[in-house]
């Protein structure tokens, strides 16, 4: 009894916080819009018995996502997601991968304070941290400043409400999502196969490619799926950095849920979004399962 009361509070918690949420999008999806509060139908008629549990269910179609197909605007938006949230994942492993093998070849006792520096952006406000990069980025800012000042440029960049700014903005925010898995993963390198693969004629570099990146793999999947999953539904950062060309799924969730009220044509676009989603987490899951098979 006490092992299955462990087992279901998780699935319990997954219950009331993601299937049941879900179901009611999915339900919203299949929905008509309707100026009413709230603004679509059918609504279930509990009074009306099965007769009413009948009629709820002939009134759901699939009209919402048939339209979604016929307009090209939420597969460009779907499509521009995707590979800025790519371009993102791939920009965040080449700082970040650096920055975790720097740490994980650190001396000993300065690893916790090179941890609680990756982490120290955590301890203030995401919006704020997002509001610091405008100023930072616009055409007055520290940035162009700087650059002005020690002679770099003329006149000043044009960097904010740009692709450009909203790379930064996720580079920025998710780089500890990427640095501590590769950390990790860095940490538990055996540093007597770097010894032998030199003392077997491989240089520095060579031993780099062959023994340390094929061993962090695991690491380097786990960051790129924790930087990725949330790139792509990203709304803030592109909202507040991106300029109005700047195309990604969340801004077109948040204009039809707020102003064009159109919440089963929002609803179909997140369930869209979540199944893309299904893809990589999946894969992240088998990794992380197949990842804890060989430590076993």
């Amino acid at each position: 009894m006490r092992r299955l009361i462990v087992i279901a509070i998780p699935y319990l918690w997954l219950l009331a916080l993601f299937l049941i949420p879900f179901v009611i999008v999915v339900k919203i999806s299949l929905s008509d819009v309707a100026l009413a509060r709230p603004p679509y139908f059918p609504q279930w008629d509990w009074s009306a018995g099965w007769q009413g549990i009948r009629d709820f269910f002939a009134e759901l179609d699939f009209e919402n996502f048939i339209f979604l197909t016929s307009d090209d605007l939420y597969w460009k938006a779907y499509l521009s997601s995707a590979k800025i949230a790519l371009i993102s994942t791939f920009l965040t492993l080449l700082v970040g991968f650096p920055i975790a093998y720097g740490m994980a070849r650190a001396p000993e006792h300065w690893r916790p304070t090179l941890m609680m520096l990756v982490i120290l952006p955590f301890w203030t406000s995401f919006l704020i941290r997002v509001y610091s990069w405008m100023g930072i980025l616009s055409q007055g800012g520290l940035l162009n400043s700087l650059l002005l000042s020690i002679g770099l440029i003329s006149e000043p960049l044009t960097i904010l409400n740009t692709d450009t700014a909203v790379y930064i903005g996720i580079v920025y925010t998710y780089l500890p999502f990427m640095i501590l898995p590769v950390y990790a993963a860095l940490e538990k390198l055996d540093g007597s196969l770097l010894e032998a693969a030199e003392d077997l004629g491989c240089s520095r570099l060579s031993a780099f490619w062959l023994v340390t990146v094929p061993l962090s793999r695991a690491g380097v999947v786990a960051g790129c799926f924790l930087v990725f999953i949330p790139a792509i539904g990203e709304f803030v950062i592109p909202s507040l950095l991106g300029g109005s060309e700047t195309l990604m799924i969340g801004k077109v969730l948040y204009e039809e849920f707020f102003s064009n009220r159109d919440w089963p044509v929002a609803s179909a676009v997140a369930v869209v979004l979540l199944l893309i989603l299904v893809v990589p987490i999946v894969l992240f899951q088998r990794n992380q399962q197949k990842q804890a098979e060989a430590e076993a």
